[in-house]
């Protein structure tokens, strides 16, 4: 299960930037999986709730949002969404096979909510 691999390098990347940060806690990881990749969410899900228990990321929420696999044809320019395996030009007059992945290879951290430690206020700067 390559998702487990996956989702340790996530949670490892994920403490040591909250680490630097100066985080406390981790609340909430937002993911990028695309379509096209052979990631499967429901197993990222499981890893996370697996490899985060006793780390600062223990009861974090791992939300991930997919994204459809998206190429234009170099042939004739055309913008299109397709599955992992027909990526063939739709456009009836071309039909090429010919074309570039623009969306849907994607597997990214997007975003993480962090608890910061509170600073005291009244401490004057200057």
């Amino acid at each position: 299960m390559h998702e487990m691999g996956i989702t340790q390098e996530v949670l490892t990347s994920v403490l040591e930037a909250s680490q630097r940060a100066g985080a406390t806690r981790i609340n909430r990881v937002r993911l990028t999986v695309g379509g096209l990749t052979d990631v499967v969410p429901d197993s990222l899900q499981f890893a996370w709730e697996c490899l985060t228990p006793g780390t600062p990321a223990e009861g974090a929420v791992l939300e991930i949002r997919e994204t459809a696999g998206r190429s234009v044809c170099l042939e004739c320019g055309t913008e299109f969404d397709h599955d992992k395996f027909d990526r063939r030009c739709p456009v009836p007059e071309c039909g090429s096979f010919m074309s570039s992945v623009i969306q849907g290879n994607e597997l990214r951290v997007d975003d993480v909510d962090v608890d910061l430690p509170e600073t005291d206020a009244s401490t004057d700067a200057t």
